[in-house]
């Protein structure tokens, strides 16, 4: 593995953290994302970890300013990805938007540089056709927060080449990652094929009004011993992530559950602003939200 150059593309939530990640660990990050807004947004994120690693890791100032500096931002694509040697995508779960995408990649990146998905639910071979090198083409799903939750999944296509899908994942190694590669394409990867029927499963007693957000939360931490609900979580992974996903399922199932749940979703939170930890309000208000509070699991 001889990476060195490494692109971002998409510098929402996760993109950002992947990207201020992989620079504090020694490489050099360009972020791109389509306008200079979205990468002002994707500046102050970066910013806001600087704290978190010194907080969660230790890290000394000196560590968390180089990491920075290791960073460049640009709306141009062929620029971003100039000198890539990997370029992770992190854009939004709407697979005509990948699809697009990763057509323009194809044309602008290097013959050299390798492409990975970041997509939480779809699979790369979705995609493989559409990059014009599916040999070169591969997933590699990061969780949130993943200075600390530093779980990478590896998950190759059929077409993937052998020596590509063994240099991905000793970079995962390389940028502090827990690397958990997986051999056979699999719909949300090891991490959501467990998560995902649960927050659906949370989200569907919610729109069916069987119970209220906390109460579920509530359930689960007490019964569980688990330190966060899945409302909880759902903030975390971010409220525009999982819209996407409910709309997706609505759109492929056709079941009004799912339906009632993208349109909750998007009136209620997307369209409002409210995404979730990132924005500081969700199902939850941060930075203290209740679920913290000493009375939120005693009856």
């Amino acid at each position: 593995m001889n990476y060195r150059n490494i692109t971002v593309a998409g510098s929402g939530v996760l993109g950002s953290q992947i990207a201020y990640q992989t620079a504090f660990k020694g490489f050099n990050v360009s972020v791109y994302d389509i306008n200079d807004e979205a990468l002002e947004r994707a500046k102050e994120r970066i910013v806001n970890l600087k704290p978190r690693y010194q907080e969660d890791l230790g890290a000394t100032s000196e560590a968390v300013n180089a990491a920075y500096d290791r960073i460049s931002f640009s709306s141009d694509l062929s620029q971003a990805v100039a000198d890539a040697d990997l370029v992770i995508e992190a854009i939004p779960e709407v697979v005509q938007m990948k699809i697009d995408f990763y057509k323009k990649l194809g044309e602008a990146a290097p013959a050299k540089t390798i492409f990975a998905t970041n997509s939480s639910t779809l699979l790369p071979s979705q995609f493989a056709d559409a990059t014009a090198r599916p040999e070169k083409f591969l997933a590699l799903h990061f969780a949130n927060e993943i200075w600390k939750n530093n779980t990478a999944e590896i998950m190759r296509h059929p077409g993937t080449d052998m020596k590509v899908f063994d240099e991905v994942i000793a970079f995962a190694k390389t940028i502090g990652m827990v690397a958990l590669p997986l051999h056979k394409e699999q719909p949300g990867y090891i991490l959501n094929s467990l998560l995902v029927p649960l927050l659906e499963a949370a989200q569907l007693l919610l729109v069916k009004e069987v119970a209220d957000v906390e109460t579920i939360d509530k359930t689960w931490m007490v019964a569980t011993g688990a330190p966060l609900g899945p409302f909880a979580i759902l903030d975390v992974v971010g409220i525009n992530t999982a819209y996407n996903i409910g709309l997706a399922k609505a759109q492929a199932t056709g079941d009004q559950n799912f339906e009632k749940v993208a349109a909750l979703l998007k009136s209620e939170y997307v369209d409002k602003g409210k995404l979730g930890r990132a924005t500081g309000e969700g199902f939850y208000k941060y930075p203290n939200p209740n679920f913290i509070k000493p009375d939120f699991l005693k009856s």
